[in-house]
């Protein structure tokens, strides 16, 4: 399987830095961003493709869940995981809901991320492939 590519999305600009690090380390084309807004920018000008991005639920500007809103509209192959610090069942609820592949809590294990990551960017791929599948498909 191709690299995972990872967008990771948090005000903490340190937090986002250290996690680019530990995931380049673990061979995942890592990026970052430090608000809903940057993110949405990154994408729309991307010259790799993201297959998934991980997302702070509490941020300046637009939250985490506007980000993800705007995520899924524009860009519904994606798979986004949200990440808080702050143990919320209502926010985790609402991000699944409205299209979230799972949420994680700060401090988050490395091992489960890496695991979450591998799981959601195999469900992109898979959902592309039946997209493009079902494209190419004729009916008499």
């Amino acid at each position: 399987m191709d690299p995972v590519a990872v967008l990771f999305v948090d005000d903490e600009a340190d937090f986002v830095e250290a996690l680019i690090k530990r995931m380049r380390k673990r061979e995942i084309d890592a990026y970052g961003a430090n608000s809903g807004e940057a993110a949405l920018a990154f994408l729309a000008d991307a010259t790799t493709a993201i297959d998934v991005v991980v997302l702070d639920v509490r941020m300046q500007g637009m939250n985490g869940i506007e980000t993800l809103e705007a995520l899924k509209r524009k860009y519904p192959m994606i798979e986004v995981i949200m990440l808080s610090g702050h143990a919320n069942l209502t926010v985790a609820k609402e991000g699944m809901q409205r299209g979230a592949f799972d949420y994680l809590m700060k401090p988050v294990d490395l091992d489960e991320l890496l695991y979450k990551l591998q799981d959601a960017c195999q469900k992109k791929r898979l959902n592309e492939a039946r997209r493009s599948n079902s494209s190419t498909d004729s009916f008499p």
